[in-house]
């Protein structure tokens, strides 16, 4: 069978659908698996060996420029050409099941009651039932899993083998990892201010875990704004600019992750590597918490149908907390 799936953003997200493959993949392995993303994320789900081909389109950019329309619809209607047994939309938007769609008649998806654009179940032939509210992992992991009527349990998920996969980085990360120290990456940006750790408070993780070679990731300037603050006031030390092949060899590499919710400390789940993630206004349902990947989350209740992009309350969560269970983490869970 020939299936392509649809999955198009962002960092977490994709990693949290991404676990499914293996399972797939074990109960049928000659299944052909293609995956649909968006350009700009294409190199996450690439080199994995149960992905056949990365599809990669520019849907977003269209928001900004419509004249690259033309464009979109030439390489969509390539990637028809491949003939698809089945198509599963892992997204659940209106534009990602008009891309599902188009790719097949034969494709799966969310029912109306299961995602926030209910219109997009109308374009499904196959409709899976699983709460909006429902863990993010266990949506992504049902709806993709349905085709292949695979009932896929936690306990397996949380046994999961790592499914990032990455090339020599372009980057020499050498001189920045520390043989003889534990090293820790810190992620200090997110897509909203206030799912950011406040970095004066950052600055007391670190300055608690004076013996760990402390690296900061960043992307964009505010990030690099924050790294260099951070770096500035103390013995932290600021990654250069990685491509996502880089920051997955590089979190690979690391000894923890600490970040808000956010794609790269998503990444460490998925490349099975100790991860603490910090949540203010998102709800704790979007990971899975095991002996090596854990959360704190602040004190304000989250709506997940109507979060609240104004809830700063992740400042509310101690240093000492997070100081307290990254060593905890360190020693080996």
């Amino acid at each position: 069978m020939k299936v392509a799936i649809v999955k198009l953003s962002a960092l977490g997200d994709i990693v949290h659908a991404m676990v499914a493959l293996q399972f797939v993949k074990a109960t049928y392995p000659d299944t052909e698996i293609d995956w649909l993303v968006e350009h700009r994320f294409a190199c996450l789900p690439a080199n994995n060996p149960q992905i056949n081909r990365i599809l990669p389109v520019n849907l977003k950019a269209l928001k900004r420029d419509k004249s690259g329309f033309f464009a979109e619809l030439r390489t969509l209607n390539a990637y028809r050409e491949h003939r698809y047994d089945w198509v599963i939309d892992a997204q659940g938007l209106i534009k990602s099941a008009i891309v599902a769609r188009w790719l097949s008649a034969n494709c799966i998806g969310f029912d109306s009651r299961s995602i926030r654009e209910a219109w997009a179940a109308s374009l499904y032939r196959q409709h899976v039932a699983c709460p909006y509210d429902a863990n993010t992992i266990d949506r992504n992991v049902k709806v993709i899993g349905a085709l292949f009527g695979l009932d896929i349990s936690p306990q397996q998920i949380i046994d999961k083998q790592p499914f990032l996969f990455f090339e020599p980085a372009s980057v020499d990360l050498t001189g920045y990892f520390d043989k003889f120290r534990v090293n820790v990456l810190l992620v200090v940006g997110s897509t909203w201010p206030s799912r950011n750790y406040p970095p004066e408070r950052f600055l007391s993780v670190i300055a608690g875990l004076s013996d760990a070679n402390i690296l900061i990731v960043r992307g964009n300037p505010e990030e690099e704004k924050t790294a260099g603050w951070l770096a500035e006031r103390s013995g932290a030390r600021v990654l250069p600019s990685l491509n996502l092949n880089d920051l997955k060899a590089a979190i690979a590499r690391a000894d923890l992750v600490i970040g808000n919710d956010t794609g790269p400390t998503h990444m460490a789940w998925g490349l099975n590597r100790p991860s603490l993630t910090l949540f203010g206004p998102t709800p704790v349902s979007r990971v899975y918490q095991t002996r090596i990947n854990r959360v704190l989350k602040s004190p304000s209740k989250v709506n997940p149908f109507k979060l609240d992009k104004n809830d700063f309350s992740i400042g509310l969560i101690e240093p000492d907390q997070v100081i307290a269970l990254a060593r905890q983490l360190l020693a080996g869970g």
